[in-house]
């Protein structure tokens, strides 16, 4: 009997032990997940996420709250949306009245972490618009070299956030500024190709002033600068007759901007006899699908420029 209980007592020693053991083991492990875990950094759209990727690479971990076809102008925050912004470590977005329906939240999250609109980091005199206290265009992205500037601000917001890694940073933001580099060079190259009374460019939204200006395009948009204004009967058929006296080749519909209207255009326009053609998709205030070429910064003006080109060199 007595030598019953021993065995029962070491048991129960040992069965204690081993359950000691394996809590200090899972301690361990979950110690070691938060060690290993990486910084949130959550954006708006996706091109600043592109930017975000690319320059702290491995180390934090990005979302985008807007994917592919999303318009941002007409975005609104989910309670998810929300969850993520409450849970990252940083926050970037694009400024500038972008994110209209937004603008609050992020705000007010701006009082609580470390939050940047990083097209407000672009000097004032080389911003487009804001005349008589009106709004400043916010489509800073379709100027390579302007977006650059917005490029650098999340460069230095990645480096406050982990200035331990900040050589890994900035080696990872010179790879990515010689790309974008290269695609500006890129862009001119294309547009040279293109007949220069040719180089009028016809849009759902006027989302490609920028673009205009850096590459030599005269650019008319259906609607205005943000989507929420609504394009009127008498914007139909003004731009319908400046098409067909000019005789445009090609007008173009966005992917985040419905093509109802661009359609009516075009048939406003063969009205008065001259039959113009929708030239192709543009990405504007948003990129290709997660996973492609279009999906990616670079992709997305590259594939802009090619179907631009293509459509408006047709004689």
């Amino acid at each position: 009997m007595k030598k019953l209980r021993i065995s029962g007592f070491i048991l129960f020693i040992s069965i204690f032990s081993f359950g000691i053991m394996i809590t200090n083991c899972t301690k361990k492990d979950e110690n070691t997940k938060n060690a290993e875990e990486k910084p949130s950094v959550v954006t708006t759209t996706g091109m600043i996420a592109d930017a975000a990727k690319n320059i702290g690479g491995n180390l934090i971990d990005v979302t985008a709250l807007m994917g592919a076809g999303v318009d941002p102008h007409l975005y609104k925050a989910s309670a998810k949306d929300v969850d993520r912004l409450a849970k990252a470590q940083l926050i970037l977005y694009g400024g500038l009245h972008l994110e209209g329906k937004m603008s609050d939240v992020l705000k007010k999250f701006g009082e609580l972490k470390p939050t940047l609109a990083v097209a407000e980091c672009i000097p004032e005199e080389k911003l487009l618009g804001g005349e008589n206290q009106g709004l400043h265009d916010p489509h800073v992205w379709f100027d390579v070299a302007l977006w650059m500037v917005a490029v650098d601000a999340v460069r230095d917001s990645l480096v406050s956030l982990l200035p331990e890694d900040a050589a890994a940073i900035e080696a990872n933001y010179t790879e990515y500024v010689a790309k974008l580099a290269k695609l500006h060079v890129y862009m001119k190259e294309k547009t040279a190709e293109i007949p220069e009374d040719m180089r009028i460019m016809i849009t759902a939204h006027d989302a490609f002033e920028y673009f205009g200006r850096a590459y030599g395009f005269e650019v008319k948009g259906l609607q205005g600068i943000s989507t929420v204004s609504e394009a009127g009967t008498r914007d139909v058929q003004d731009l319908a007759s400046y098409i067909a006296k000019k005789k445009v080749p090609a007008i173009f519909v966005e992917s985040s901007v419905p093509k109802k209207n661009v359609e009516a255009l075009q048939a406003a326009v063969h009205a008065r006899g001259w039959d113009v053609e929708i030239g192709g998709e543009l990405f504007s205030d948003a990129m290709g699908d997660s996973g492609t070429f279009e999906g990616t910064y670079v992709g997305m003006l590259t594939h802009n420029i090619n179907t631009i080109a293509g459509a408006l060199s047709k004689k």
